[in-house]
């Protein structure tokens, strides 16, 4: 077939003639170069060097020596002997044979390679220790336990191997993925036409996929040929020796893992195969987490090492450079690996392997746009109905978002098309914040329990937030979300005051709880109470500044006498400080500082909602309740406390909790775990090190300003206003009769996300446009938000 010139530029060795040296030379030649007396020597077998297992007279085993291919690099094979030794220092739990010195030759690059004449040409001796168990496993005896632990080899081998360098790892290895291009010119020696067929289809894929994706992959030299045959095990399948560093290279940190699943896959296939992969990627990741981009590209990396494994092998038979039947033992599991990914496509693979389940692939390079995205996405709509039923609420837009990941302020769908975020409040520093995700993931790989145990994070946290407000203030319960931490003030203040009565603003929403359901009329659909419900909810209706109605506290007071008209006591009145449920309204610092004291004379105490207008949010102070002037009974605390963790907390005096405590005990599994303090930490640290609370000042007031500018001579906005990024644009019918226009919003809403900005609709009649970013949103951002609503303005008429 003769040697094409791209093959012969990956390795010398690869199409050189390999060592022919028979075991009693092997005898004489270990004595020879390191002086060892052997009796017996056995031929291992090996692809690059020629390798023998050494015995005494009585049959104890001496050492390994391996006699180099003619053709081999002097420098690689002293990078072999400094990579073993580097790892074994950096690892020392890790079982590594390490290069024996030569006698006489001192501690210099060379010591560990002794020169011998060969028959043909000078070749290289070296010698090894001897580690205990055996070779050549069967990857179908290893049990679950057994590929756990190999993952875990695998990464502290790749750890120990971190900070090595040598100038003979930048190599052209083919069996290094990083080259599989270089492997084309061996594809002929396939005979099979479907396996060739097979193998051109992997290639094609790592070209326009992986290729150029593998910049941004994590490097260093690796082993790269960490497989059953270059490992030593005990009887349960355990490593106990890591023997050949012969195929070191500098190359993406995951090509050790491809080699291994490679290796372990052997003969598995469907969700055995899939099931195999996981748990040595579990066992991996305890010590070394992959990347997204690690774990999306894992499918296609290691069919790619199976491709080329099958290419490589079908070339040095066809060459005569190796015995056929050994060269090629793998070909057909590593084809059956290949079909595998195939029949299961790259996407589900992907998935299969750990990447994140929510389209993944299509925010590779390479990826085109799904010209039937649209039927699929209504097809998941369909399954969603299907599996949650009517009660959960519905999709956002007309022409439902199916998401693949976000950072800062952008969202980006499984198409790969980018939105601006102006809707999601949860994200409070900004979608995928580096500083939460991972005080989240180490956090994660340490521990994770409860509060009946000391817990130094709890503590701290509950004083930090402690700090943030009025010193009556002095006491923190912790809960997983905003409803937990709404239902459990109330239960404190209703156990408290020993009243039944609350007090909420017309369409609030406070949770989801039984107790908080009549507290929450936005989701309630009849204005009456909720099903079940006590019927000791009064409502009132906060002022409307664009409308001039009910600017004075008579509707609250009305409210409070319907109450006492019913023989009701108030336990507590709850007000979300930005009203974003209401249609987001500025209230007057001397209004809500009225209510507080009409609730005190009433006896009631006064719940401070800041799971929507906490953390910052309103920009001129830490919770929207400092806003007013005043100083509440009950702090709430919810969804941006954890960037989206869940976490809340209640905040309050240590006397209701004493009262509390008289009667019963809170504890609840999850709340104050350790991984969600870690994230509650890290937003408080953003919200000062970002010095989030001015940028949101300057950001949302050049919003407002802009957008008022925008549509001045547009009669169809009616109102601007908000505080901080907590925003509303109020579309009307005309500014004259300022009727609601909700079906306008809603096609503005739509027409927005249609042209990449997000944006969601909220207030009574459901005609607010609610604009609420996160606060990693900035003033430079303003011209873009802007134009985009013109634009979106401009396409909806009629």
């Amino acid at each position: 077939m003769g040697l094409s010139e791209d093959v012969v530029r990956i390795d010398a060795v690869l199409h050189a003639t390999p060592s022919r040296v028979a075991p009693d030379v092997a005898v004489a030649v270990a004595a020879e170069t390191f002086g060892v007396q052997a009796q017996l020597a056995t031929d291992l077998g090996s692809e690059r060097d020629q390798t023998f297992l050494l015995f005494d007279a009585a049959g104890e085993r001496l050492a390994v020596m391996k006699v180099s291919n003619p053709a081999e690099d002097p420098a690689r094979l002293d990078m072999e002997a400094l990579g073993a030794r580097q790892a074994a220092q950096a690892d020392p739990t890790l079982r590594i044979a390490q290069p024996w010195a030569r006698p006489g030759s001192g501690q210099g690059v060379d010591s560990c390679r002794a020169p011998w004449q060969g028959p043909d040409a000078l070749q290289w001796v070296r010698m090894y220790d001897v580690l205990p168990g055996r070779a050549r496993l069967d990857p179908l005896t290893l049990d679950d336990v057994a590929l756990h632990a190999w993952g875990d080899t695998t990464a502290r081998l790749g750890r120990a191997l971190r900070g090595f360098i040598h100038p003979g790892a930048i190599r052209r290895m083919p069996w290094d993925v990083q080259h599989a291009a270089a492997c084309r010119p061996m594809l002929p020696a396939i005979a099979d036409p479907y396996a060739r067929a097979a193998v051109t289809t992997v290639l094609d894929r790592f070209d326009e996929v992986v290729a150029p994706r593998w910049p941004v992959l994590r490097a260093q030299v690796v082993h790269g040929d960490l497989t059953v045959d270059n490992v030593l095990a005990d009887d349960d399948g355990i490593i106990t020796g890591i023997i050949d560093f012969g195929d070191m290279s500098h190359t993406a940190l995951v090509v050790d893992l491809a080699s291994v699943l490679d290796s372990l896959g052997t003969d598995r296939t469907g969700e055995e195969m899939f099931r195999t992969a996981r748990l040595v990627l579990d066992g991996y990741q305890r010590i070394t987490p992959l990347e997204t981009d690690e774990l999306m590209l894992m499918a296609e990396l290691w069919a790619t090492r199976a491709a080329v494994g099958v290419a490589i092998a079908s070339w040095r038979a066809a060459e005569g450079l190796e015995d056929a039947e050994f060269a090629e033992r793998y070909n057909d599991s590593a084809l059956a690996t290949v079909e595998q990914f195939l029949a299961t496509g790259w996407a589900r693979s992907a998935e299969l392997l750990g990447a994140p389940r929510s389209g993944p692939m299509a925010l590779l390079p390479g990826s085109v746009p799904d010209p039937d995205a649209g039927d699929a996405r209504r097809e998941l709509a369909q399954r969603r109905d299907a599996v949650f039923g009517p009660a959960i609420e519905p999709l956002s837009y007309d022409e439902p978002l199916e998401l693949a990941a976000a950072d800062g302020v952008w969202m980006v769908d499984t198409e790969g098309r980018r939105y601006l975020d102006m809707y999601n409040n949860v994200a409070c520093v900004g979608h995928s914040h580096p500083r939460v995700a991972s005080a989240v993931a180490r956090q994660w790989r340490v521990l994770n329990t409860n509060l009946r145990y000391l817990h130094h994070s709890a503590i701290e946290l509950a004083e930090r937030l402690t700090a943030t407000c009025p010193p009556s203030l002095d006491t923190v319960l912790f809960v997983n979300s905003g409803s937990e931490a709404n239902d459990l003030a109330w239960r404190l203040a209703a156990h408290h005051t020993g009243g039944s009565g609350a007090l909420c603003t017309s369409f609030a929403y406070h949770g989801i709880t039984a107790a908080l359901a009549e507290l929450s009329p936005e989701t309630l659909y009849a204005p009456g109470p909720a099903p079940g419900g006590v019927n000791q909810v009064e409502r009132w209706t906060p002022p409307d500044r664009y409308r001039g109605l009910h600017a004075d506290s008579s509707d609250f007071v009305a409210a409070l006498e319907r109450l006492r008209q019913r023989g009701v006591a108030p336990a507590a009145t709850i007000l979300d400080g930005v009203l974003q449920s209401d249609g987001v309204l500025d209230l007057e610092p001397a209004y809500v500082q009225e209510l507080l004291r009409l609730t005190h004379a009433a006896a009631g105490l006064w719940i401070a909602d800041e799971v929507q207008g906490g953390h910052g949010r309103t920009g001129d102070a830490m919770w929207s309740f400092q806003r007013f002037g005043i100083e509440p009974d009950l702090v709430t605390l919810g969804k941006p406390m954890g960037n989206g963790q869940p976490v809340g907390a209640v905040i309050t005096r240590r006397e209701l909790v004493e009262k509390f405590a008289h009667d019963t005990v809170f504890f609840s599994t999850f709340a104050g775990n350790q991984v969600s303090m870690a994230a509650a930490h890290a937003v408080l640290d953003v919200l000062a090190d970002e010095q989030v609370l001015p940028r949101v000042q300057v950001a949302g007031a050049e919003l407002r300003r802009a957008v008022r500018e925008a549509t001045v001579h547009d009669d169809r906005i009616g109102d601007v206003r908000g505080m901080g990024l907590a925003n509303a644009i109020e579309v009307v019918r005309d500014r004259q009769s300022k009727l609601p226009d909700v079906t306008t919003a809603v096609r503005v809403k739509d027409r927005l996300r249609d042209l990449g900005v997000l944006v969601g609709t909220t207030g009574p009649a459901g005609n607010v446009l609610k604009v609420r970013p996160p606060l990693a949103f900035t003033a430079a951002l303003v011209p873009t938000f802007v134009a985009t609503l013109e634009q979106a303005l401009a396409d909806v008429t009629g």
